[in-house]
This record gives C-alpha cells, sequence and structure tokens, in this order.
C-alpha cells in the first residue's frame, strides 16, 4: 500500500505540477518569438507556429488533471502542492492572455477581468482563512477554467494561415465561435467571482468574529498544522481547494 507523501519531499505530483509552470516561457517563446527565421525553417512549418503554440499550451493544461490524479492515486496530497498547484494554473492563463493581449487579438480588457477575479478571489480566501472560515470551490469556478483553456486555444488558432485556407466561411465560423466561447469564459469567471462574494458574505459583512474567537481559530489552524509536521503519514484529503 502506498504511503501518504511527507511533507518535506517533493512528490511526482509536484514535479508535474513544477514542470507546468517551467514550460510556461517555453510557450510564450512558441507563440511570440519568431523562431521559424531563427531556425530557417522551411515556410509550410513557419505557417504551423500557432498550432504548435496551441498544442504546447493544451499539453501544459492538461498537466493539471495528470498531477492532481498522480497526487491522489499515490496518495501524496501535500501543502505544498495544494499551494503550487493552482498557482501553476493562473501563471499559464494569465501568460496565455497577455500573451494574446500583446499580439493584437484579444482586447485588453477582457484579459482584465479574468486576472482581477484571480486577485479578488485569492483575497477573499485570505480574509476568510484569517477569521478561520474556508470557502469551497464551486462548479463555476472548474467550468469557467474549461471554457478558458478552450477559448485561449481556439484565439491563438482562429486567424492562422491554415483556418484562411479552408474558405471564408469555415473561417469566419471559426472566429464567431472562438468569441462566443470567450464571452462564456468572461461570463462564467464573473458568476463564480460572485459566487465566492455570495459565499464570503457572512465575512464580508460580519458579524465579525471577536479577538478571541480569531486567536482561537488561529491556535486550532496552527495545531492542525503542527500535527501534519508531525505525523506525515497521516491520510490526506484530496485537493479540492483550486478555483
Amino acid at each position: 500500500m502506498t504511503e501518504p507523501a511527507s511533507e518535506t519531499r517533493i512528490t511526482a505530483a509536484t514535479w508535474v505540477t513544477l514542470v507546468r509552470m517551467v514550460l510556461i516561457p517555453v510557450f510564450l517563446v512558441v507563440l511570440l518569438s519568431d523562431w521559424p527565421a531563427w531556425l530557417h525553417v522551411a515556410a509550410p512549418i513557419a505557417v504551423l507556429k500557432p498550432w504548435l503554440a496551441a498544442l504546447v499550451f493544451t499539453v501544459l493544461a492538461a498537466t493539471d488533471g495528470v498531477d492532481g490524479y498522480l497526487a491522489r492515486s499515490r496518495n501524496e496530497v501535500t501543502t505544498f502542492g495544494k499551494f503550487l498547484d493552482p498557482l501553476a494554473d493562473k501563471l499559464l492563463v494569465t501568460a496565455a492572455l497577455l500573451a494574446l493581449v500583446e499580439l493584437g487579438v484579444l482586447p485588453a480588457w477582457i484579459a482584465f477581468v479574468i486576472i482581477s477575479r484571480e486577485f479578488i478571489v485569492s483575497g477573499l480566501r485570505m480574509v476568510a482563512s484569517a477569521e478561520g472560515e474556508v470557502i469551497a470551490a464551486s462548479w463555476y469556478g472548474k467550468v469557467k477554467t474549461v471554457f478558458q483553456i478552450i477559448a485561449i486555444v481556439m484565439f491563438i488558432v482562429k486567424d492562422s494561415a491554415t483556418v484562411a485556407s479552408l474558405g471564408e466561411s469555415f473561417a469566419s465560423f471559426v472566429q464567431v465561435t472562438a468569441w462566443a466561447v470567450m464571452g462564456a469564459a468572461v461570463a462564467l469567471t464573473i458568476l463564480s467571482m460572485i459566487d465566492y462574494f455570495y459565499h464570503a458574505r457572512d465575512v464580508l459583512v460580519g458579524p465579525w468574529s471577536s479577538p478571541s474567537v480569531r486567536e482561537a481559530a488561529g491556535r486550532r489552524l496552527e495545531a492542525e498544522a503542527l500535527a501534519e509536521e508531525a505525523s506525515p503519514d497521516d491520510a490526506s484529503t484530496e485537493r479540492d481547494d483550486r478555483d
């Protein structure tokens, strides 16, 4: 039987997450740089540049499921992994959105809305944690992530020469579909933020905990952390706190 991972070592799932983070600059280079000219590759290969960038992004996004599966199946869920996994997801999406803005294919306000949501939700989680509360992730957050990934992939390839070569009707269809998916992603992003505000309403509007209650909650959280460090072989919970 596989033993739970110690918090002091890097697990296989965490290595996958770290690789995802390290490869984000590679995705940006493939998408933004003029690497076909640097490598003096043939024109047909250069035409595939956006598709290669979309492939790299898709593979990196897919590794999110891989590290989650490894952590649960091997019973290697760690505090470091729970911190690193959602961070890697946010960095990947943020990098892709900023790259699309840089390319001039995505309005800056869309990237601003999506990225701002991440800051706001992270702030809400911090406030709730200070009050000894935990805001569970809703299905809005998971669905919006899927739509964001699909929309980003479509925006990477929608203006490619390959799509244009398939005819004006097909190119128009891809354009409309890409904007529709991106619109759904923005709507779900806003809805998921509102959902977090709703579940954090008690924390935001009060009545706030008295200092003694907050101190007790702090002592409880500290005791739990110490217990985890002292007993690394205790069963771990699944990483269901991503948003």
